[in-house]
């Protein structure tokens, strides 16, 4: 039995669904190269969502500048929201992290974070979409 929370479609329906970037990071395991992600130097409050499904991944509570050139976390928002899988890719052996809701691709997680976690989830720009903190007031 299918999980009734999980996004399941067809890759016809992604492709017509994102755009090529996006396709190509979440659906494909694609990376973006360094220091090109809108999302590299953001510094705004707010959640970063599931380019995909807007799934809320992670918060600019645990965003910090690793220096890698990729938006850089040391915990997603919830432990339940993003799963990690064996990519035996390029030659290394890399822990994969996708949203748990849609499978996609977001990155990879490395145990070279801060001291809060030790964790470093080294995240593509394009598999994330920022919503920012609403302001007092507004």
């Amino acid at each position: 039995m299918s999980d009734p929370k999980k996004i399941e479609k067809t890759e016809q329906q992604w492709r017509q669904e994102l755009d090529s970037e996006t396709y190509r990071v979440t659906r494909q395991a694609g990376t973006e190269a360094a220091f090109s992600g809108k999302y590299c130097d953001l510094k705004d409050k707010g959640m970063y969502n599931c380019a995909a499904c807007g799934e809320p991944l992670f918060s600019s509570d645990t965003k910090y500048d690793s220096g890698s050139g990729w938006p850089s976390f040391y915990a997603p928002a919830d432990a339940e929201v993003v799963g990690q899988k064996n990519d035996y890719s390029h030659g290394m052996i890399r822990s994969e992290v996708v949203c748990n809701k849609c499978d996609s691709h977001l990155g990879h997680v490395f145990p070279d974070g801060p001291v809060e976690t030790g964790l470093r989830y080294c995240i593509n720009s394009a598999s994330l979409d920022f919503k920012e903190e609403s302001k007092e007031g507004e």
